[in-house]
């Protein structure tokens, strides 16, 4: 039988802008399947550990996902398996670069997996974030493996006041360190025409509300609404953000 008319069009877009720090540490892509037409896989992964050691961590993610992203058979592999195997086999090249880096190498990973039925998986470790809007409205988003979430769950504090906390960028979970990293699945039977994938690196999320980022999504093109976050996300740092990055993939009717 002929292969059936996908009947939906899917357009996404990355960014990635140096903030204001002196090297750029965050990587980013969004991955076509090479042989499964509809697959794409989106990548944020934001490293830590001086200047050579969080870029180093954070190209093993890219290098490590498009080896086992190549490898990946839509048809028939199990796509939670696909986003666990990336982390964990990431954790485990990071550790290996640490032997030559002048400081321990780590890094986060926000990830989505889109399938050829709009089937989606979404993994995460570290302080990345996947968020999952519908129109204007998040969906859900993935809850952040750092210190100031743990405060935030256990009711000490708010989710505003975790964004100015002195300790908010200590992280409890992520890539290349002693432990076992965490492994948060999370999985979308299908998403629907109007949905946004979101994956992006603290140094942007930090600056908006999620009523925000969902007008900003829902009212723009992907490319043109990264490029509208990223401009924001750089007024409001006023000169002492982060390096920022993301992906994004939209789910639209043909027309």
């Amino acid at each position: 039988m002929p292969p059936v008319a996908p009947s939906f069009r899917f357009s996404a877009a990355t960014g990635l802008h140096k903030g204001d720090r002196a090297y750029q540490q965050d990587q980013v892509e969004i991955i076509v399947h090479p042989k499964a037409q509809g697959a794409v896989l989106g990548i944020v992964a934001d490293g830590m550990g001086g200047k050579s050691g969080g870029r180093k961590a954070a190209d093993q993610v890219m290098l490590t996902a498009r080896q086992i992203f190549e490898r990946f058979v839509p048809s028939e592999d199990d796509a939670g398996l696909l986003l666990k195997q990336l982390v964990t086999e990431s954790h485990l090249m990071i550790k290996l670069t640490a032997i030559t880096a002048e400081e321990e190498p780590h890094s986060t990973v926000a990830a989505f997996y889109i399938g050829p039925h709009l089937d989606c998986d979404i993994v995460h470790a570290g302080d990345s974030r996947v968020y999952h809007y519908r129109g204007t409205e998040m969906m859900r988003r993935t809850i952040d493996h750092s210190f100031v979430q743990r405060l935030v769950d256990e009711g000490k504090i708010s989710e505003e006041a975790a964004n100015t906390h002195p300790q908010s960028n200590l992280l409890t979970g992520c890539l290349g360190t002693h432990a076992e990293p965490p492994v948060a699945l999370w999985h979308i039977d299908r998403l629907e025409f109007g949905d946004t994938l979101l994956a992006c690196s603290d140094g942007l999320w930090h600056y908006f509300t999620p009523k925000e980022m969902g007008a900003i999504l829902h009212a723009l093109p992907p490319r043109e609404a990264g490029e509208m976050l990223i401009s924001k996300a750089r007024q409001r740092a006023r000169g002492g953000g982060d390096n920022l990055s993301l992906a994004l993939a939209r789910v639209d009717p043909l027309r």
